[in-house]
């Protein structure tokens, strides 16, 4: 799930959220916004279940994958838009 907050100015506030224990492992947003270096914005795990990174965003277009623990890239079907390269997130 992705959750968006308008800020001041043109940034956006985006929360990326998934269930706690899948997949399994440590599990990082990488994207076109922190240059797609794995280990940047690493989900957290939560009290209620579930694990998430806050990230923020300049308006555009931002693609972005997760990537879990073993190498394993998947997409974000919340997300506005996902092709064969991965979510795209449109702000």
């Amino acid at each position: 799930m992705i959750k968006r907050n308008r800020l001041f100015g043109s940034q956006t506030r985006v929360t990326f959220c998934l269930p706690r224990d899948s997949p399994p492992g440590t599990v990082s947003v990488v994207g076109s916004f922190n240059g797609w270096r794995p280990g940047e914005h690493v989900l957290v795990a939560r009290r209620n279940g579930t694990r998430t990174v806050t990230v923020r965003l300049g308006p555009g277009q931002h693609r972005f994958r997760y990537l879990a623990t073993g190498g394993l890239w998947f997409d974000d079907e919340s997300a506005d838009r996902v092709d064969d390269q991965g979510g795209l997130l449109v702000l």
